[in-house]
């Protein structure tokens, strides 16, 4: 008898069993390492559950899943899939936040540090990183397609907390970004190690991606129905403004000068 066919990963992460199998300690809120068994499959996953979030001053209490899961709707409205296979649903410890597990390759390098004066070919640079207290260094990004598609996405979910650990690079050669629980907030908070394209002409790709946004977050469009679910409408409504802005202007994104231009700690 062949197997069941198995189901979207999304089906799976919503309706499957879910068993808690560890801990991510160096995180700041609650992060279980899970599984998640439907049908005869199973996968691995990451649970948030709302009961274990850090309360933040800027973000109002018990949000950060909602938010999770709004990044990755808006990531598969874009059709690059940036973000992994997230829901929110009901776990062992009340409601929360529910991604595919991605496993990271070891070898990719995306961050660097160097001691050149500029970033070399296949690079962007950052700005200058302290190595002591005697020298400094040139950080510097990858300058890949995906890097850049992110960088995009950022700006369009105004994420205050783009960190060097949160960027996966998979096997296969995809690239994901994870945590998004510091997003979509009404004023500036744009905070990233993927400055390296800061005010440069955005790509022709990237104008198509954020043409078909525009359209999907127009009122009553089920991208924008979706969103209303998980956030609130002077959120959705800064979603709107920030997609016409880049539209208008064309180009990446520039630090403003009223908020800390990379997170901390960077990695």
């Amino acid at each position: 008898m062949s197997s069941p066919e198995t189901p979207p990963a999304a089906e799976l992460l919503a309706r499957g069993e879910l068993t808690v199998r560890g801990q991510v300690r160096e995180a700041s809120n609650a992060v279980l390492y899970c599984s998640v068994a439907y049908e005869g499959h199973e996968a691995a996953c990451v649970y948030k559950p709302v009961a274990g979030e850090r309360p933040l001053w800027d973000f109002p209490d018990g949000t950060l899943a909602q938010r999770e899961v709004a990044a990755y709707e808006i990531s598969e409205a874009t059709g690059w899939g940036l973000v992994p296979p997230t829901v929110l649903r009901e776990g062992p410890y009340g409601e929360g936040m529910v991604q595919l597990w991605i496993e990271a390759d070891p070898e990719a390098r995306l961050l660097a540090l160097t001691e050149d004066e500029e970033a070399g070919e296949g690079w962007k640079a950052v700005g200058p990183a302290q190595i002591d207290e005697d020298r400094t260094a040139l950080l510097v990004h990858a300058d890949t397609p995906e890097l850049r598609r992110l960088a995009v996405l950022d700006a369009v979910i105004n994420n205050g907390d783009r960190k060097g650990g949160h960027l996966l690079p998979a096997p296969d050669g995809r690239l994901y970004g994870i945590d998004h629980g510091v997003t979509f907030h009404v004023e500036d908070k744009l905070r990233t190690l993927l400055w390296g394209w800061a005010g440069e002409e955005l790509p022709a790709e990237a104008a198509a991606v954020l043409d078909g946004l525009d359209r999907s977050l127009a009122p009553g469009a089920p991208l924008a129905t979706r969103l209303a679910e998980l956030l609130t409408g002077a959120e959705v409504a800064a979603v709107r403004g920030r997609v016409a802005t880049l539209r208008a202007g064309g180009r990446h994104p520039e630090p403003s000068g009223q908020w800390p231009a990379i997170p901390w700690p960077p990695v």
